[in-house]
């Protein structure tokens, strides 16, 4: 029996600007060369989301205006989401979805919208700019250099101990500041990177895709050793 790598995009139907959802189209395509079938829910306004029911987790970005009522209606799912990135679930968060993730961020009007508060971050709005124009990372943990295209008013500062997913090597990363760019924790990978991050970087979309699949016989392999 084919096994299945099911997704879920997290209000796909509100935040899917800048072509982002080829980032989606690339994990389906690597799933299915790895020989799953796949399963995409997306999960919006007023819908249940279960940290059990998906093994890749996709969160785009829109614009202020969908961010905002996403924002307000997301808050119920925290709990869930928590315990689905804490227990390694595979997360791939753009721009806005990234910036959820925090603690919150500045809108172009000056609102502080509330994120989700999961990782230690939050991002502040620059005044009449934004960060436009090719950029090149490097990833140390995985020992590669990504490419992307960014365009975003947002500067995010990670706190602590948490991991960007990259040195910014051209362009200008989360702030332009500390040259982070992304975020990593466990299985959770976050970006301001269009283009989108993954088309651009196949190396990335086999990975997310690898993780899920270790995920999935983790759990298989736990079931046959509790029967």
């Amino acid at each position: 029996m084919q096994k299945t790598i099911r997704i879920c995009h997290l209000y796909g139907n509100l935040l899917n600007t800048y072509g982002d959802n080829g980032n989606l189209l690339m994990i389906q395509y690597y799933a299915r060369q790895s020989g799953y079938q796949v399963e995409t829910t997306i999960v919006s306004l007023e819908d249940h989301f279960s940290a059990n029911d998906y093994d890749i987790v996709f969160f785009g970005g829109g614009q202020d205006y969908e961010q905002k009522i996403v924002s307000q209606d997301i808050q119920r799912h925290r709990e869930a989401l928590k315990t689905y990135i804490e227990n390694n679930g595979v997360l791939l968060a753009i721009c806005g979805g990234f910036q959820l993730l925090g603690q919150y961020y500045v809108a172009a009007d000056g609102q502080q919208i509330k994120g989700l508060n999961l990782l230690d971050f939050y991002t502040e709005s620059q005044d009449n700019h934004r960060f436009i124009g090719d950029i090149e990372i490097f990833d140390e943990i995985n020992q590669k250099t990504y490419y992307g295209f960014e365009n975003h008013n947002g500067m995010t500062y990670l706190q602590g101990d948490l991991q960007a997913l990259g040195k910014v090597i051209t362009g200008n990363g989360n702030n332009g500041q500390d040259k982070t760019e992304g975020l990593h924790y466990k299985n959770v990978y976050a970006s301001y990177f269009h283009g989108p991050l993954l088309v651009r970087n196949e190396d990335l979309a086999q990975h997310l895709v690898q993780l899920a699949i270790d995920q999935i016989n983790g759990r298989l392999a736990n079931k046959t050793e509790i029967q």
